[in-house]
């Protein structure tokens, strides 16, 4: 894919320029960071909201191995064959 350049940018902007004039222009810019700051939030939350689970079934499952008692692990047989 080639790239734009600067001739081609300044050419985007007639462009846009002239389709939306110089009034709609500011806008649209802010309706386009609304929703891109929008989308920023809305993963954030979701990243956060899938850590703070891991999270907590990591504690819990520390706390149950935590929470077994010596009568419950077996000792393992030592092997007489190595003596």
């Amino acid at each position: 894919m080639p790239n734009i350049g600067a001739p081609g940018y300044i050419l985007l902007i007639i462009l846009a320029l002239l389709l939306f004039g110089p009034n709609k222009l500011p806008e649209l810019g802010r309706a386009v960071g609304r929703t891109f700051r929008e989308f920023k939030n809305g993963a954030r939350d979701i990243l956060s909201e899938d850590e703070r689970t891991e999270r907590k079934d990591n504690k819990d499952s520390v706390v149950k191995a935590s929470q077994t008692t010596s009568s419950e692990v077996q000792p393992q047989p030592e092997d007489k064959r190595l003596s």
